[in-house]
């Protein structure tokens, strides 16, 4: 039987995508990130194709695509949820500084233990590997503190799209500099010509979604929000081929239309229409998280279907994964206590790895690869972090759920109220006299 014909194909992806939903369904009740439920129910498919001696499918290409598609969406979806108000700023600011300054000390924590246990890899090409494994996962991140308090579901809204941001960038910015190196080319950018790129990136992302939004709200047609889509990717892939930091793009389109009201001032107020373009934003808002949904169910899949097991059994890999695992949770509590105070709990432990990282381990350059690298190393990585977080996320139901019984339990004391009588009136008023 063909495993791989076209009505197979349908019944397997419908099949997937209505585990998915089932698999969020129960994320919501029992804290397991279905991200977990979905790397498993992919290697569970592989050893059901193995077994069936199926003909042999490079998934890479598909990974990579279903990857940056997935990437763009994620971060569009974050970007749809910031409300920039000024009562905003200080958590806004508080968590873009625990984002970066996490992101560089566990990037490079965990850059020294792979070049310790490593010996082929040099401390450069160790940060290029280092950087994936030491950035928070929005994609595991946001749905699964739905149930947290407002402030603290904020945070980590906040926290994981701007370390998704500064990760990447920092990825390509190392990678760039490696494949420079490797190419003896004379004209190195550094440091100086990264800040340029970013500023003219977001000067183009300025420039761009202001264009889109006024041409957008002004077209009648009912398709035009999938060729709204095809117009951020387009922008996206563009951005890449000419060295920009593409992501940029798509976070300040995002930021934008969420807050027109912010950007759109002045000499600019009378160019919007607010009733037609917050329209494009609602629904907008839906198709993101329809299509963030459908792509990350098929790369987590995908990827469950890629991983080696036999990896996870060596002692080499479990040592290397489980320090930088142990380092990532030790910087997080320094950061969190100077930050935020004692209050760091259930945050201390939502920390998990995800999409990007494996997207990113993928972008790796020829030139920086080191083949005595195990795989096994990123799978021990996300699966320890994601397990981790469910642990928390569990405990921290728990306790709640326990202070809320004991409230219900403990009676609220009374006393009984008597009404004073005359009498008593007026001896109250001849003691005072």
């Amino acid at each position: 039987m063909e495993i791989l014909s076209s009505y197979n194909l349908i019944i397997e992806a419908s099949v997937i995508l209505i585990l998915s939903f089932f698999f969020g369904e129960l994320a919501k009740r029992t804290n397991i990130p279905s991200v977990l439920m979905l790397i498993i129910l992919g290697i569970v498919l592989k050893i059901g194709l193995d077994n069936m001696a199926a003909e042999e499918v490079d998934f890479f290409p598909i990974l990579e695509v279903l990857g940056i598609v997935g990437l763009i969406m994620i971060v569009l979806e974050a970007a749809l949820e910031l409300e920039l108000k000024r009562e905003k700023l200080f958590p806004i600011l508080k968590a873009f500084g625990i984002a970066m300054v996490g992101l560089f000390a566990s990037a490079y924590v965990a850059a020294l233990i792979l070049h310790t246990f490593i010996p082929e890899m040099t401390m450069e090409t160790a940060w290029i590997y280092a950087t994936p494994l030491s950035i928070l996962s929005s994609a595991i991140i946001i749905p699964s503190v739905a149930g947290l308090k407002n402030d603290k579901k904020e945070f980590h809204i906040y926290e994981s799209t701007f370390s998704d941001i500064l990760g990447i960038m920092m990825f390509y910015f190392l990678s760039g500099q490696i494949e420079e190196a490797a190419h003896a080319s004379e004209h190195s950018t550094g440091i100086s010509g990264f800040l340029i790129n970013i500023v003219i990136t977001i000067v183009i992302s300025l420039i761009a979604s202001y264009l889109i939004v006024l041409i957008f709200q002004n077209i009648r047609s009912h398709t035009k929000l999938f060729l709204l889509i095809a117009v951020l990717l387009l922008l996206y892939a563009l951005g890449k081929k000419m060295h920009l930091s593409s992501l940029i793009i798509i976070l300040i389109f995002g930021l934008l239309i969420a807050n027109m009201k912010l950007f759109f001032r002045g000499f600019l107020k009378k160019f919007l229409v607010y009733e037609k373009a917050h329209h494009i934003y609602e629904g907008l808002h839906i198709i993101t998280m329809e299509t963030a949904f459908v792509v990350r169910t098929f790369f987590f899949v995908v990827f469950g279907m890629t991983i080696s097991l036999v990896s996870l059994l060596n002692l080499n890999v479990a040592l290397i994964s489980l320090l930088i695992i142990v380092s990532i949770y030790i910087i997080r509590f320094v950061l969190l206590r100077i930050v935020i105070g004692k209050d760091i709990l259930p945050q201390l432990f939502i920390a998990p790895r995800g999409l990007i990282t494996v997207l990113l381990f993928y972008a790796i350059p020829e030139s920086a690869q080191v083949e005595n690298f195990e795989a096994g190393i990123l799978l021990f990585i996300i699966i320890g972090t994601s397990l981790i977080m469910t642990f928390a996320m569990i405990a921290d139901k728990s306790r709640s759920s326990a202070a809320l019984v004991e409230a219900k339990q403990t009676s609220i004391g009374y006393k009984r109220w008597k009404a004073p009588t005359i009498e008593d009136v007026s001896n109250d008023d001849s003691n005072g006299h």
